[in-house]
């Protein structure tokens, strides 16, 4: 069982992403099923759960909620992926976990993994939502999620309040 933090987008936006493909679902791509769609922000490997929500309720406590929109895509070796605009989700991250990570923070939506001998393929899907920007929204809660075998689950939320307590 690994745990990582994440942002969870609403189903508006995953259907406006999902949309967005037009139906271009490459056979011979892992997609990731759109129920388990979400915005990465720390990787914590095989963790004790406890543990895990005491530290992020401590790190995440008085943390405002972030705005943000999905827009684009890209590559990374074998990951299609959407980018992420927003001004204030860097800090959030950080405090989430993603400092606990050797490599600079970027965020982003896997859409699928692919094999390396496909990466036209996976260029030319990018550059197809290339224009992609979808609906903006307000992340008001981290989730601490667990994947287990490929299934995520949601383990503990944590409201983004900005220490209102609501």
């Amino acid at each position: 069982m690994l745990l990582f933090s994440a942002l969870v987008p609403p189903p508006v936006v995953l259907r406006s992403a999902e949309a967005a493909l037009h139906g271009r679902w490459i056979d011979g791509f892992r997609w990731s099923p759109v129920s388990n769609w979400h915005i990465t922000l720390g990787f914590f490997g095989e963790d004790s759960i406890s543990e895990r929500v005491d530290w992020l309720r401590d790190r995440l406590a008085g943390r405002s909620p972030v705005h943000l929109r999905l827009s684009a895509a890209d590559t990374f070796p074998k990951v299609l992926w959407l980018g992420v605009e927003s001004e204030d989700l860097a800090d959030l991250a950080k405090a989430a976990g993603a400092d606990l990570d050797e490599r600079p923070y970027r965020p982003h939506l896997t859409l699928a993994r692919f094999p390396a001998e496909r990466s036209a393929e996976a260029r030319a899907l990018a550059d197809h939502l290339a224009g992609y920007t979808g609906p903006a929204w307000t992340a008001a809660e981290v989730v601490l999620m667990k994947s287990t075998a490929g299934a995520y689950s949601q383990v503990a939320r944590f409201a983004l309040d900005g220490g209102s307590g609501g």
